[in-house]
């Protein structure tokens, strides 16, 4: 089965740009470049990946471009561009001209604003983005779901993805809430979600499938087999876990759908809302 992984990323690591990677992720603190994925995706027979933004600066895009024209196996580039300048839909049409980049994010979930992508001058931003057929990643943490079902709903036409399920506090046992949040977009047929960064969420040391279980119920009841997409997180997820255990836990869990269900998770969502 063809296998696109929608979420990873690479970095040249530095103290600086990475302060958010503390001492227990110290495992991560080093360079990983497609030279280090390439032989993991091989094994596990994925045939591409979509890279993520790490850094919020154009010059991460171009970082990121030149490794996709180096390495076919990047299929896809989301970058970072300032939503809220002035010249923003000047910006997008210059990337628009990279056929690799496409889309965009902005790491929503640190902001002080915890509802910044409702304010008039990102809400412009958004608006660009689908006149240049770009996406839309949205990385939030669950407080932030009321907000961004406001701007999914907003935008009707705009492609959004929720990376990491919206980062559920997995560790402490809640989703009640968070499950309230999530089937509140049932109404939105322009929001998909990645099933991702689920075992950094979880209690590291102590996690089963059946500690997964309840939140992959609700993202797959709410967005349906047509609207979720796999994602490995890598290599953020190598804190808790290895790259064959990532996609073995959703394997595992997808193992019983039908063989279209699954093209569907695997690679055809991804190419569909990537346009790959």
């Amino acid at each position: 089965m063809k296998i696109i992984d929608t979420h990873q990323h690479f970095w040249k690591y530095n103290n600086q740009d990475f302060g958010w990677i503390n001492d227990d992720m110290s495992v991560i603190r080093r360079d990983f470049l497609p030279a280090d994925l390439y032989p993991i995706l091989h094994k596990k027979n994925v045939e591409g990946c979509v890279a993520i933004q790490v850094n919020q600066t154009e010059e991460e895009n171009n970082f990121f471009l030149n490794l996709a024209d180096e390495f076919d196996f990047i299929k896809g580039v989301v970058g970072w561009v300032d939503l809220m300048a002035d010249d923003v839909d000047e910006k997008l049409s210059y990337w628009h001209q990279h056929k690799k980049l496409k889309g965009f994010r902005h790491i929503l979930q640190g902001e002080k604003d915890r509802a910044l992508m409702l304010t008039p001058a990102f809400k412009d931003g958004i608006n660009c983005l689908s006149k240049h057929n770009f996406t839309y990643d949205i990385l939030i943490y669950p407080d932030q779901l009321v907000y961004a079902l406001a701007l999914a709903v907003r935008f009707p036409n705009q492609k959004f993805v929720i990376d990491h399920l919206a980062k559920p506090f997995i560790r402490f046992g809640e989703i009640e809430q968070w499950k309230k949040d999530i089937e509140a977009f049932k109404i939105c047929q322009n929001v998909y979600c990645k099933i991702s960064g689920m075992v950094t969420e979880a209690d590291r040391n102590n996690y089963s499938l059946q500690t997964f279980q309840p939140y992959l119920d609700v993202v797959t009841e709410t967005f349906g087999t047509k609207k979720i997409m796999f994602g490995s997180d890598w290599p953020v997820c190598l804190v808790a876990a290895s790259y064959d255990k990532v996609l073995q836990i959703v394997k595992d869990y997808f193992s019983a759908f039908s063989q279209d269900e699954q093209t569907d998770i695997y690679s055809n969502n991804a190419i569909t809302f990537y346009n790959l």
